[in-house]
């Protein structure tokens, strides 16, 4: 989007550095992941007009904002043991909107 290039720039840091680490650190057992989420339904994003609210929604085929609870569970699977396999991912977790 205009304007947001600091944010591009950082974001596009932190996917270098947690897949940098997933490789250097691995034979440690330490995995690292990140997680990117859209459009969460934050007292941020309630701020949003509603007529920009509902240009995002028009853009995430799910139809549905997502809830602080959906990127939760994303980090829950990914410190649990079932994710013990999983090292330097980006889990996006947007309802399809970035895919």
């Amino acid at each position: 989007s205009p304007g947001q290039i600091n944010y591009a720039a950082s974001k596009g840091g932190l996917i270098a550095l947690t897949k940098s680490v997933a490789k250097e650190l691995a034979s440690r057992n330490v995995r690292a992941n990140a997680v990117a989420p859209g459009f969460i339904r934050t007292k941020m994003t309630e701020a949003l007009s509603e007529d920009v609210q509902q240009a995002m929604l028009a853009n995430i085929p799910l139809k549905r904002f997502g809830d602080p609870e959906d990127v939760a569970h994303v980090i829950h699977f990914l410190a649990g043991d079932e994710a013990a396999y999983v090292t330097g991912q980006v889990l996006t977790i947007c309802g399809g909107m970035v895919t």
